[in-house]
Protein backbone atom coordinates (compact mmCIF):
# COMPACT_ATOMS: atom_id res chain seq x y z
CA UNK A 1 0.00 0.00 0.00
CA UNK A 2 2.93 2.39 0.79
CA UNK A 3 6.12 3.05 -0.68
CA UNK A 4 8.43 0.08 0.35
CA UNK A 5 11.61 1.77 0.83
CA UNK A 6 10.36 3.45 3.57
CA UNK A 7 12.11 1.55 5.52
CA UNK A 8 15.31 3.32 4.59
CA UNK A 9 14.92 6.72 5.08
CA UNK A 10 16.71 8.47 7.89
CA UNK A 11 14.30 9.71 10.63
CA UNK A 12 14.66 13.65 11.74
CA UNK A 13 14.37 14.19 15.05
CA UNK A 14 14.30 17.38 16.56
CA UNK A 15 15.51 18.37 19.66
CA UNK A 16 14.76 16.60 22.77
CA UNK A 17 12.91 18.79 25.50
CA UNK A 18 12.03 17.70 29.24
CA UNK A 19 9.52 19.62 31.45
CA UNK A 20 11.44 22.05 33.88
CA UNK A 21 14.34 21.27 31.80
CA UNK A 22 16.90 23.69 30.48
CA UNK A 23 16.38 23.20 26.70
CA UNK A 24 19.31 23.46 25.11
CA UNK A 25 19.05 21.16 22.12
CA UNK A 26 16.83 23.63 19.38
CA UNK A 27 19.20 26.83 18.88
CA UNK A 28 16.16 28.80 20.31
CA UNK A 29 16.34 32.42 21.24
CA UNK A 30 15.67 32.97 24.88
CA UNK A 31 14.19 36.52 24.31
CA UNK A 32 10.02 36.41 24.08
CA UNK A 33 8.79 38.69 21.06
CA UNK A 34 7.87 42.69 22.12
CA UNK A 35 4.21 43.15 23.12
CA UNK A 36 3.69 45.10 19.93
CA UNK A 37 4.51 41.98 17.69
CA UNK A 38 2.60 40.37 20.04
CA UNK A 39 -0.45 42.77 19.37
CA UNK A 40 0.20 43.09 15.57
CA UNK A 41 -0.12 39.25 15.71
CA UNK A 42 -3.31 38.88 17.44
CA UNK A 43 -4.95 41.92 15.52
CA UNK A 44 -3.83 39.65 12.18
CA UNK A 45 -5.63 36.60 14.00
CA UNK A 46 -8.94 38.60 13.51
CA UNK A 47 -9.07 38.01 9.77
CA UNK A 48 -7.96 34.02 10.52
CA UNK A 49 -11.87 32.81 8.88
CA UNK A 50 -10.40 34.52 5.34
CA UNK A 51 -7.66 32.85 3.35
CA UNK A 52 -4.72 35.32 3.55
CA UNK A 53 -3.33 36.71 0.27
CA UNK A 54 -1.21 34.51 -1.88
CA UNK A 55 2.66 35.08 -2.29
CA UNK A 56 2.79 37.10 1.35
CA UNK A 57 3.54 40.34 -0.68
CA UNK A 58 3.90 43.03 2.39
CA UNK A 59 6.63 40.48 3.46
CA UNK A 60 8.27 40.13 0.27
CA UNK A 61 8.42 44.07 0.16
CA UNK A 62 9.96 44.14 3.38
CA UNK A 63 12.57 42.02 2.58
CA UNK A 64 13.09 43.96 -0.55
CA UNK A 65 13.54 46.90 1.73
CA UNK A 66 15.78 45.45 3.93
CA UNK A 67 17.97 43.12 1.76
CA UNK A 68 17.88 45.36 -1.46
CA UNK A 69 16.69 42.50 -3.75
CA UNK A 70 13.66 42.69 -6.32
CA UNK A 71 11.12 41.20 -5.14
CA UNK A 72 11.19 38.97 -8.37
CA UNK A 73 14.06 37.22 -6.62
CA UNK A 74 12.95 36.50 -3.24
CA UNK A 75 10.52 33.61 -2.25
CA UNK A 76 9.22 33.33 0.95
CA UNK A 77 7.74 29.85 2.17
CA UNK A 78 7.29 28.66 6.13
CA UNK A 79 9.89 27.99 6.85
CA UNK A 80 13.08 27.12 5.12
CA UNK A 81 12.35 23.53 4.89
CA UNK A 82 10.05 23.63 1.79
CA UNK A 83 12.23 25.64 -0.08
CA UNK A 84 14.61 22.78 0.46
CA UNK A 85 12.07 20.15 -0.41
CA UNK A 86 11.08 22.44 -3.51
CA UNK A 87 14.56 22.89 -4.55
CA UNK A 88 15.04 19.01 -4.52
CA UNK A 89 12.04 18.80 -6.46
CA UNK A 90 12.97 21.10 -9.19
CA UNK A 91 16.26 19.92 -10.06
CA UNK A 92 16.74 16.00 -9.31
CA UNK A 93 14.43 13.23 -11.25
CA UNK A 94 14.46 9.60 -9.63
CA UNK A 95 18.06 8.16 -9.11
CA UNK A 96 19.82 11.74 -9.32
CA UNK A 97 22.38 12.98 -6.81
CA UNK A 98 22.92 15.50 -4.54
CA UNK A 99 25.75 15.84 -2.91
CA UNK A 100 25.88 16.74 1.36
CA UNK A 101 28.68 17.63 2.83
CA UNK A 102 28.72 15.48 6.28
CA UNK A 103 27.82 15.98 9.14
CA UNK A 104 25.17 18.38 8.79
CA UNK A 105 21.93 19.30 9.24
CA UNK A 106 20.12 15.93 9.55
CA UNK A 107 17.28 16.98 7.30
CA UNK A 108 19.16 17.14 4.19
CA UNK A 109 19.45 13.32 3.52
CA UNK A 110 15.76 12.44 4.54
CA UNK A 111 14.12 14.91 1.77
CA UNK A 112 16.54 13.82 -0.76
CA UNK A 113 15.64 10.80 0.02
CA UNK A 114 11.30 11.41 -0.23
CA UNK A 115 12.09 13.05 -3.46
CA UNK A 116 13.14 10.09 -4.50
CA UNK A 117 17.04 10.93 -5.23
CA UNK A 118 20.49 9.75 -3.97
CA UNK A 119 22.22 11.40 -0.96
CA UNK A 120 26.12 11.69 -1.80
CA UNK A 121 27.64 12.36 1.79
CA UNK A 122 31.08 13.93 2.09
CA UNK A 123 32.80 13.58 4.81
CA UNK A 124 33.89 17.02 6.45
CA UNK A 125 37.93 17.42 6.95
CA UNK A 126 39.83 17.29 10.34
CA UNK A 127 38.71 20.19 11.53
CA UNK A 128 35.21 19.79 10.63
CA UNK A 129 35.03 22.22 8.09
CA UNK A 130 32.72 21.39 4.65
CA UNK A 131 35.53 19.72 2.42
CA UNK A 132 34.98 22.16 -0.89
CA UNK A 133 37.61 19.87 -2.64
CA UNK A 134 36.07 16.49 -1.60
CA UNK A 135 32.66 17.73 -2.81
CA UNK A 136 33.78 19.12 -6.67
CA UNK A 137 35.67 15.19 -6.51
CA UNK A 138 32.28 13.83 -5.65
CA UNK A 139 30.87 15.16 -8.56
CA UNK A 140 28.97 12.53 -11.37
CA UNK A 141 26.74 13.22 -14.48
CA UNK A 142 24.01 12.42 -11.91
CA UNK A 143 24.56 15.35 -9.63
CA UNK A 144 21.73 17.95 -9.96
CA UNK A 145 21.79 19.92 -6.72
CA UNK A 146 25.05 20.27 -3.76
CA UNK A 147 23.41 21.54 -0.38
CA UNK A 148 26.25 24.03 1.84
CA UNK A 149 25.16 25.27 5.34
CA UNK A 150 27.21 28.21 6.08
CA UNK A 151 27.74 28.40 8.80
CA UNK A 152 27.46 24.35 9.05
CA UNK A 153 24.98 22.99 11.88
CA UNK A 154 26.29 21.50 14.29
CA UNK A 155 29.91 22.41 14.10
CA UNK A 156 29.37 26.28 14.17
CA UNK A 157 32.52 26.70 10.88
CA UNK A 158 32.54 28.45 7.48
CA UNK A 159 33.36 28.63 3.98
CA UNK A 160 35.56 31.91 3.14
CA UNK A 161 34.22 34.42 0.53
CA UNK A 162 37.15 33.37 -1.94
CA UNK A 163 37.29 29.54 -1.21
CA UNK A 164 33.42 29.83 -2.37
CA UNK A 165 33.81 31.22 -5.56
CA UNK A 166 36.63 29.27 -6.60
CA UNK A 167 34.44 26.29 -6.12
CA UNK A 168 31.56 27.33 -8.06
CA UNK A 169 33.42 28.88 -10.82
CA UNK A 170 34.32 24.64 -11.01
CA UNK A 171 30.78 23.77 -10.39
CA UNK A 172 28.84 22.95 -13.67
CA UNK A 173 26.45 25.45 -14.76
CA UNK A 174 23.38 22.75 -14.04
CA UNK A 175 24.55 22.02 -10.90
CA UNK A 176 22.42 23.92 -8.47
CA UNK A 177 24.15 25.47 -5.77
CA UNK A 178 21.26 25.81 -2.22
CA UNK A 179 23.70 27.96 0.34
CA UNK A 180 21.74 27.18 3.38
CA UNK A 181 22.46 30.57 5.80
CA UNK A 182 19.95 29.89 8.75
CA UNK A 183 22.67 30.94 10.94
CA UNK A 184 23.88 34.15 8.98
CA UNK A 185 22.79 36.75 11.26
CA UNK A 186 25.38 34.91 14.21
CA UNK A 187 28.27 34.86 11.39
CA UNK A 188 30.74 37.47 12.05
CA UNK A 189 33.84 35.59 10.37
CA UNK A 190 35.62 38.58 8.75
CA UNK A 191 35.38 36.81 5.14
CA UNK A 192 32.36 34.84 4.44
CA UNK A 193 29.84 34.30 1.25
CA UNK A 194 26.82 36.38 1.51
CA UNK A 195 24.17 34.69 -1.11
CA UNK A 196 22.47 38.09 -1.41
CA UNK A 197 25.58 38.98 -3.24
CA UNK A 198 26.54 36.07 -4.80
CA UNK A 199 23.21 35.03 -6.51
CA UNK A 200 24.21 37.90 -9.04
CA UNK A 201 27.60 36.34 -9.90
CA UNK A 202 26.12 32.74 -10.08
CA UNK A 203 22.54 32.07 -11.91
CA UNK A 204 23.09 28.29 -10.10
CA UNK A 205 22.84 29.81 -6.70
CA UNK A 206 19.94 29.59 -3.98
CA UNK A 207 20.27 31.42 -0.73
CA UNK A 208 18.22 30.20 1.68
CA UNK A 209 17.25 31.83 5.54
CA UNK A 210 15.07 31.78 7.96
CA UNK A 211 13.31 33.91 10.75
CA UNK A 212 13.21 31.14 13.06
CA UNK A 213 16.88 31.40 14.93
CA UNK A 214 18.00 34.94 15.23
CA UNK A 215 14.48 36.23 14.94
CA UNK A 216 12.91 34.63 17.65
CA UNK A 217 9.74 33.41 15.57
CA UNK A 218 10.51 29.69 15.45
CA UNK A 219 7.31 29.20 16.53
CA UNK A 220 5.92 30.81 13.54
CA UNK A 221 7.51 29.39 10.49
CA UNK A 222 8.76 31.97 8.01
CA UNK A 223 11.65 31.48 5.74
CA UNK A 224 12.68 32.63 2.03
CA UNK A 225 14.98 32.55 -0.62
CA UNK A 226 17.17 34.79 -2.92
CA UNK A 227 18.29 33.87 -6.40
CA UNK A 228 18.00 34.33 -10.00
CA UNK A 229 14.27 34.36 -11.34
CA UNK A 230 14.72 30.86 -13.23
CA UNK A 231 15.04 28.96 -9.69
CA UNK A 232 12.35 31.46 -7.91
CA UNK A 233 9.90 31.20 -10.50
CA UNK A 234 10.36 27.16 -10.07
CA UNK A 235 9.91 27.54 -6.57
CA UNK A 236 6.34 29.22 -6.41
CA UNK A 237 5.35 26.47 -9.10
CA UNK A 238 6.83 23.40 -7.11
CA UNK A 239 5.72 25.03 -3.54
CA UNK A 240 2.19 24.53 -1.88
CA UNK A 241 0.26 27.71 -1.75
CA UNK A 242 -0.89 30.07 1.15
CA UNK A 243 1.32 27.87 3.40
CA UNK A 244 2.69 31.53 5.62
CA UNK A 245 -0.54 32.23 8.10
CA UNK A 246 -1.01 35.70 7.88
CA UNK A 247 -0.10 35.67 11.53
CA UNK A 248 3.03 34.53 10.73
CA UNK A 249 3.39 37.12 7.56
CA UNK A 250 2.93 39.86 10.32
CA UNK A 251 5.23 38.79 13.13
CA UNK A 252 8.05 38.40 10.65
CA UNK A 253 7.09 41.95 8.82
CA UNK A 254 7.14 43.53 12.50
CA UNK A 255 10.55 41.90 13.49
CA UNK A 256 12.21 43.11 10.05
CA UNK A 257 10.91 46.83 11.42
CA UNK A 258 12.65 46.33 14.23
CA UNK A 259 16.52 44.99 12.88
CA UNK A 260 18.52 47.31 15.12
CA UNK A 261 16.75 45.54 18.11
CA UNK A 262 18.30 42.37 16.81
CA UNK A 263 21.54 43.07 16.60
CA UNK A 264 22.05 44.17 19.92
CA UNK A 265 20.15 40.45 21.08
CA UNK A 266 22.42 38.75 18.91
CA UNK A 267 25.55 40.53 19.92
CA UNK A 268 24.34 39.38 23.94
CA UNK A 269 24.13 35.70 22.10
CA UNK A 270 27.54 35.35 20.61
CA UNK A 271 29.13 37.27 23.51
CA UNK A 272 28.19 34.07 25.59
CA UNK A 273 29.01 31.45 22.79
CA UNK A 274 32.33 32.63 22.93
CA UNK A 275 32.26 32.42 26.36
CA UNK A 276 31.48 28.82 26.31
CA UNK A 277 34.12 28.22 23.34
CA UNK A 278 37.04 29.28 25.68
CA UNK A 279 35.90 27.84 29.20
CA UNK A 280 35.25 24.73 27.05
CA UNK A 281 38.21 24.98 24.72
CA UNK A 282 35.49 24.32 22.29
CA UNK A 283 36.83 25.68 18.34
CA UNK A 284 35.47 28.86 17.10
CA UNK A 285 31.84 28.73 16.07
CA UNK A 286 29.78 30.99 13.91
CA UNK A 287 26.44 30.01 14.69
CA UNK A 288 24.53 29.97 18.28
CA UNK A 289 25.67 26.49 19.62
CA UNK A 290 28.81 25.16 20.12
CA UNK A 291 29.95 21.90 18.58
CA UNK A 292 31.91 19.47 20.83
CA UNK A 293 33.64 16.57 19.64
CA UNK A 294 32.95 13.59 22.17
CA UNK A 295 33.45 9.68 21.57
CA UNK A 296 31.35 9.73 25.03
CA UNK A 297 28.30 11.92 23.58
CA UNK A 298 26.09 9.63 25.03
CA UNK A 299 27.13 9.58 28.69
CA UNK A 300 27.91 13.19 28.10
CA UNK A 301 24.24 13.98 27.23
CA UNK A 302 23.18 11.56 29.68
CA UNK A 303 25.01 13.65 32.48
CA UNK A 304 23.78 16.88 31.39
CA UNK A 305 20.23 15.75 31.44
CA UNK A 306 20.44 14.40 35.00
CA UNK A 307 21.50 18.27 35.68
CA UNK A 308 18.14 19.26 34.79
CA UNK A 309 20.12 20.32 31.08
CA UNK A 310 19.46 19.70 27.59
CA UNK A 311 21.59 19.20 24.54
CA UNK A 312 21.35 17.36 21.17
CA UNK A 313 23.62 14.61 20.65
CA UNK A 314 25.08 13.14 17.25
CA UNK A 315 25.35 9.57 17.74
CA UNK A 316 28.63 9.10 19.01
CA UNK A 317 30.67 11.71 16.99
CA UNK A 318 29.69 14.89 19.45
CA UNK A 319 27.05 17.19 21.35
CA UNK A 320 25.65 20.61 20.08
CA UNK A 321 25.04 23.02 23.01
CA UNK A 322 22.48 26.08 21.79
CA UNK A 323 24.03 29.23 23.48
CA UNK A 324 21.19 32.39 24.30
CA UNK A 325 21.81 34.75 26.90
CA UNK A 326 24.24 35.08 30.01
CA UNK A 327 21.94 33.28 32.90
CA UNK A 328 21.31 30.42 30.82
CA UNK A 329 24.64 29.87 29.63
CA UNK A 330 25.79 30.20 33.59
CA UNK A 331 23.64 27.51 34.33
CA UNK A 332 25.23 25.01 31.71
CA UNK A 333 28.43 25.69 32.56
CA UNK A 334 27.83 25.27 36.06
CA UNK A 335 25.67 22.33 35.16
CA UNK A 336 28.72 20.93 33.48
CA UNK A 337 31.18 21.12 36.26
CA UNK A 338 29.12 19.43 38.37
CA UNK A 339 28.37 16.64 36.12
CA UNK A 340 31.94 17.00 36.19
CA UNK A 341 32.53 15.94 32.68
CA UNK A 342 36.21 17.01 31.55
CA UNK A 343 36.57 20.10 29.34
CA UNK A 344 37.51 18.08 25.88
CA UNK A 345 37.55 14.30 24.28
CA UNK A 346 37.75 13.79 20.71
Amino acid sequence: MLRNDLSSFPEYKVGKDFPNALKLSSNEVPFPPAEDIIAAVADAARTTNRYQQPGSLELTNALCNYLGVPADNIFVSAGSTPILQATILASCHTGDEVIVPWRSFEAYPLYVRMAGAEPVLVPLTEDYRVDLEAVLEALTEKTKLIILCNPNNPTGTVITRGEFRAFMDRVPKDVVVLLDEAYWEYNDAPDTPDSVEEYQRYPNLLGVRTFSKAWGLAGMRVGYAVAGEEIINALRLLSLPLTVTAMAETAAVEVLKRHDELADAVEITKAQRDRVCAELGAEKSYGNFVWLPRADASEVETKMLDEGVVIRRYLDEGVRVSITDEAETTQFLEAWRRAGIEPWRS
